[in-house]
């Protein structure tokens, strides 16, 4: 029998190696992707995203074949809200970063950690210890300190990145929220989830882009080069959006949002090596180490007993505990 120690260590290594794919496979794809937007002017990021999800679904209809992903059951009103949120996540992030500063756009980024917060507390009732909430008030001020620049703000820009910043942490609640509820592996949910998403994106995506950018897809200039790019950028999608699911599924979506800031750093880093130092200053880097030493530390203050509480519904609850209500601590479940 597996000693509490080594589970511990095992539970550690699985997680540290988890956070590991989502990091490399998130940082690649951003490279190879700015390559393919700047360097080879394919700007058409909402059917490129259609492209990843149906690689995804081509990935996971080969692996139920093999054997590797067991039938499960998803009911439609639950898949197509996800659906909803995701695909509205996608535009609203695409638009806002076209009507907005880049100051701004970055703004609403970070404003997705308190409304993840805020999610948690008001549908999982979790409950944060002091040091917790100073943590992410620490990775907040680090990484506004080195991305955020210029700030200029409009209706339509706000208005954008408030359905932006929602979509997006409703999405990322609900990977969490349905892989609990429904026992479902992280390949199973995007067996389920990609397929739909890959439909809607591709129906969608070509004429969203010719908005956007004025351009035509099918009008593009496709070369070897640059379509060996978009395949690049397609097969490391899988990896991403399947390490996405795996972190907010072993951990949530606050600690997805506060612990992926890493990958911001680590993108700012790789671009100042690859394609120049230009913006690199005393207060960029100042920022970078703030935000490391907030990471650590809500990983050490939401690991704590008490740090991060979950009040979980015990159907089977004794008739003793109130309202079947039991607290558990994140140490015990998710960090």
């Amino acid at each position: 029998m597996m000693s509490s120690g080594s589970k511990s260590d095992n539970k550690a290594a699985i997680d540290a190696a988890a956070w590991l794919f989502n990091v490399v496979t998130s940082v690649g794809i951003i490279l190879v992707n700015k390559a393919l937007m700047a360097t080879y002017g394919f700007t058409f990021a909402t059917t490129l995203t259609g492209l990843h999800f149906a690689t995804t679904t081509a990935l996971t209809i080969v692996f139920r074949w093999m054997g590797y992903i067991q039938s499960s059951n998803l009911p439609l009103s639950e898949l197509f809200k996800f659906v909803m949120f995701a695909n509205f996540s996608i535009v609203g992030m695409n638009v806002s970063l076209m009507w907005n500063s880049v100051g701004f756009y970055q703004i609403a980024k970070l404003s997705m950690i308190p409304v993840s917060c805020f999610l948690e507390v008001v549908l999982d009732k979790v409950k944060y210890s002091r040091d917790t909430k100073l943590s992410i008030g620490l990775v907040l001020l680090g990484v506004g300190v080195c991305t955020v620049t210029d700030v200029s703000v409009n209706f339509k820009g706000f208005a954008s990145a408030l359905i932006a910043v929602w979509s997006t942490a409703l999405q990322q609640y609900y990977v969490h929220y349905l892989q609990r509820k429904y026992s479902l592996g992280s390949f199973n949910l995007l067996g389920h989830t990609a397929p739909v998403q890959a439909t809607s994106l591709l129906l969608v995506g070509p004429f969203l882009d010719y908005w956007l950018t004025d351009k035509r897809v099918d009008a593009y200039p496709y070369t070897s080069v640059s379509v060996a790019f978009i395949l690049l950028s397609c097969t490391i999608a899988v990896g991403t959006n399947l390490s996405q699911f795996i972190c907010i599924g072993r951990f949530t979506a606050v600690s997805f949002q506060v612990i992926g800031h890493m990958k911001t750093i680590l993108v700012l880093i790789l671009g100042f090596l690859f394609f120049g130092k230009e913006g690199l200053n005393v207060h960029v880097v100042l920022g970078m180490v703030v935000a490391v030493v907030g990471m650590v530390w809500y990983g050490n203050a939401s690991s704590k007993p008490g740090g991060k509480e979950r009040a979980i519904y015990s159907p089977t609850a004794k008739s003793g505990e109130k309202h079947g209500l039991l607290e558990s601590t994140e140490s015990e479940e998710k960090v």
